[in-house]
């Protein structure tokens, strides 16, 4: 059964999707950073209409994907 759908399961879906862009198999760096405009889009948009919680959780998701984003470029581009 999926989870309901909540900002959280939300913000780890995108999440998720980030970092399967950047599986050393198949890198895809567009499609990891337009995942992480997404988040940085949906932090911007639901700022003040956020938990304490959802707010440590998306700028944990988006610091992980950036530097995720950052070696991978790296490593693709030498």
């Amino acid at each position: 059964m999926l989870p309901k759908w909540d900002l959280t399961t939300f913000f780890f879906s995108v999440y998720r999707q980030g970092m399967q862009s950047m599986d050393p198999a198949s890198v895809d760096l567009e499609m990891a950073r337009h995942n992480i405009e997404l988040l940085e889009l949906m932090s911007e948009k639901t700022k003040g209409n956020r938990t304490s919680e959802e707010d440590q959780l998306i700028e944990h998701l988006l610091f992980q994907l950036r530097m995720t984003f950052v070696q991978s470029n790296k490593e693709k581009n030498g």
